[in-house]
């Protein structure tokens, strides 16, 4: 399996790491050769076609400057969607920055390698967020996959639990907590009795929180995973302004003091449901399931047959990411070996 990896931050390092590292056991247990064939970035890009050694792509990662510098296989300035269009590949992973305003350059990265024949795994939330429905028709289009599983609980195989382990079962809702910044912020209001900006202070001291941290506390994170878990899940088909949107600033510690009066506290959830899909501080018992603290995330599939199935795990990480690429990359590869046997 030849393999265009677009964007090379925390994540697309993270993907070389791993795929360098299961390498052997992979070829052994499952007849799986990854190759990474272009490495491209905003600077340019390194193209290989016979793929990079794991040395190499080991010392890609150790240089301080940009990879389409290397004299062997540095392609400076070159366009990604040019790398995408003449580089021969089977799958684009593609693990750029999030966009939730128009998605791009995401959505076009995403778009080019569907219409050249290309199957792509991505970890981006932003192309899922504002054209789901319409990505994921393209593929079928195209007649390739689209894979995502690193977009929603990170380490967490939250999207695969609810699609294999459930199967045979109806998913009538989905609850949870989706995002690891909001929860820690919580938690230590609640647990430490501090305000909700010396919270955020002590996440952003910690690396949980960006400097600009609105895309979690305002709840476009948590939202952007509920639109995914809406359409791969339960097959409705919404995008990012459908959902109804509040986040975590008005949330005060008087109010968790409240709520801990009951033997409650409260959690920034993602909904989907009958109704609709929501996103908004709401009080969970203390012996909910979804009361987990600290950057944990944790989902609740509400089903017809089975009750409620909740998932704990760790969400966002550079190499849990990682990992779920890998996820996502076997799983290509177990369709495809299917369609040849079919």
């Amino acid at each position: 399996m030849r393999i265009i990896l677009v964007g090379y931050g925390v994540v697309g390092k993270g993907v070389t790491t791993i795929l360098a590292k299961r390498y052997t056991e992979k070829i052994a247990s499952y007849g799986f050769s990854p190759k990474v064939v272009a490495i491209a970035d905003v600077d340019g890009a390194v193209i290989n076609p016979r793929g990079f050694s794991p040395e190499k792509l080991e010392k890609f990662k150790q240089k301080g400057y940009p990879i389409s510098a290397d004299p062997d296989f540095g392609h400076p300035s070159m366009p990604v969607l040019e790398v995408i269009e003449s580089v021969e590949a089977e799958v684009v992973v593609e693990v750029t920055p999030v966009n939730i305003k128009n998605a791009e350059p995401a959505l076009s990265y995403i778009t080019k390698a569907f219409k050249t024949g290309k199957h792509v795994v991505t970890t981006n939330k932003g192309p899922l967020a504002l054209a789901m429905p319409a990505l994921t028709e393209l593929a079928e289009h195209n007649n390739v996959f689209l894979r995502f599983s690193g977009t929603v609980g990170g380490g967490t195989p939250m999207l695969e639990f609810a699609k294999r382990c459930l199967a045979g079962d109806k998913i009538l809702a989905i609850q949870g907590i989706l995002n690891g910044t909001t929860n820690y912020i919580l938690s230590e209001m609640g647990q430490s009795h501090i305000s909700f900006q010396e919270a955020l202070a002590n996440a952003q001291k910690l690396g949980y929180a960006e400097r600009e941290p609105s895309m979690d506390i305002d709840g476009f994170d948590t939202a952007c995973k509920t639109v995914i878990l809406s359409n791969w899940i339960m097959g409705k088909k919404i995008t990012l302004k459908e959902v109804d949107i509040t986040g975590i600033r008005e949330v005060t510690l008087e109010m968790l003091q409240n709520a801990a009066k009951n033997r409650n506290t409260i959690k920034l959830l993602g909904t989907i449901d009958d109704n609709g899909a929501i996103v908004k501080p709401a009080e969970v018992s203390w012996t909910n399931p979804l009361c987990v603290s600290g950057v944990l995330n944790a989902v609740t599939f509400q089903t017809e047959y089975s009750a409620d199935q909740t998932l704990i795990g760790r969400g966002a990480g550079g190499i849990e990411t990682a990992n779920a690429v890998l996820r996502d990359l076997l799983d290509i590869r177990h369709k495809l070996a299917s369609k040849l046997l079919s």
